[in-house]
């Protein structure tokens, strides 16, 4: 391959996962860093290393998303039971029905994702 076509087709990528970011937030209030990271907790408390895991975002980007949905009330954040010296997420109610919402009603997939999620 061209090394000029991975950087257009990067860049193709980039717009659909835009557009698929303009649904979310239209959609349901959230941008697609924010639906991952209720993804990445649903159902469970962890820490924030987990969501930088699990969301492969760096640590400071993490901060960032969490401190978002924290302010839009979908985070809570409390001492772990286990290691007071660590803080532990959880998804609120709001977050829940967020995530139940796009699980029933879902998001336009733009045409050049769609192979991703055909199975």
């Amino acid at each position: 391959m061209e090394k000029i076509h991975c950087i257009c087709v990067m860049r193709d990528l980039f717009a659909a996962l835009s557009e698929l970011e303009e649904g979310l937030s239209a959609a349901y209030g959230i941008s697609l860093k924010e639906a991952m990271v209720l993804c990445a907790v649903a159902g469970e408390t962890v820490v924030a290393g987990v969501i930088s895991e699990r969301t492969g975002m760096t640590p400071s980007n993490t901060s960032k998303i969490i401190a978002s949905l924290e302010k839009k009330d979908m985070l809570i954040r409390r001492l772990c039971d286990n290691d007071k010296r660590q803080m532990c997420f959880t998804l609120t109610r709001k977050a829940e029905e967020c995530l139940q919402a796009i699980r029933c009603n879902g998001v336009e997939i733009p045409e050049l994702l769609q192979s991703f999620f055909t199975v």
